[in-house]
């Protein structure tokens, strides 16, 4: 038989408000939050983008860009030695860096074999002198190739590498320059040129000679000479 429940009406009214309102602030708070990642992922987008980093910031996180050759013609190897692996690599992607900007298809870096130097020297003087004490170097080296470069673009990109040189990284070039046939006529320097070249090499070193007597006493009693000595009379030849 079924029993009869002595629940009354208003204890379901009771508890009826109550399920809803918890039901109610529980839905109320996701929602919360979800507005609230809405508006801080908003707030994080408009933020970058109104404080956008500019290209050629945003650059230096990126790879340096390369161009590519043409006909694959070497102008250039550039070698970069240093002790230190940080300011070498940081110097590398400065060159590539450089080297695309002034339009030359740069190579690389390629790591060539290190270079180990090592001393034994004696650890001290007087009684010590028995024991030794060993040193070692290590040193690193990158290689950056220049291809299709014109030899005008090269100088500069080598002067421009030079002048921003980074401390403790030394630089090796070997350029290659590539001419027409015949080159050795083109230098030789005409008769007529190194006939007006005469009395630019007459005025060196102590051939000239200083001229006559007259010349000499003119040169003695001339104004610059007396201010220089602090003379006022001329000076007398002697006979």
């Amino acid at each position: 038989m079924l029993r009869t429940t002595s629940r009354s009406l208003a204890s379901l009214s009771v508890t009826i408000p109550r399920i809803a309102r918890r039901s109610h602030t529980s839905l109320g708070s996701g929602s919360d939050e979800v507005q609230e990642r809405q508006l801080t992922a908003e707030s994080k987008s408009g933020g970058q983008g109104q404080l956008r980093r500019p290209r050629s910031l945003q650059a230096l996180y990126l790879k340096p860009l390369k161009r590519e050759a043409e006909f694959g013609i070497p102008s250039c190897d550039l070698q970069f030695r240093s002790f230190s692996l940080q300011p070498l690599e940081f110097f590398v992607d400065f060159a590539l860096r450089a080297a695309y900007y002034l339009g030359l298809p740069a190579y690389g870096p390629v790591p060539l074999p290190r270079i180990t130097e090592r001393w034994t020297v004696p650890r001290s003087h007087f009684i010590f002198k028995k024991s030794q004490e060993n040193f070692e170097r290590v040193t690193l080296r990158r290689l950056i190739q220049i291809k299709d470069g014109h030899p005008e673009t090269v100088q500069l990109w080598l002067a421009y590498l030079r002048k921003h040189q980074y401390y403790g990284v030394g630089m090796k070039a070997n350029i290659w320059e590539f001419t027409q046939a015949g080159v050795g006529r083109s230098m030789e320097v005409p008769e007529d040129q190194l006939k007006g070249l005469d009395t630019a090499w007459a005025q060196l070193g102590q051939t000239k000679s200083m001229g006559t007597a007259d010349k000499v006493e003119e040169l003695l009693n001339s104004r610059r000479f007396k201010e220089a000595a602090g003379l006022r009379q001329p000076l007398t030849p002697s006979k």
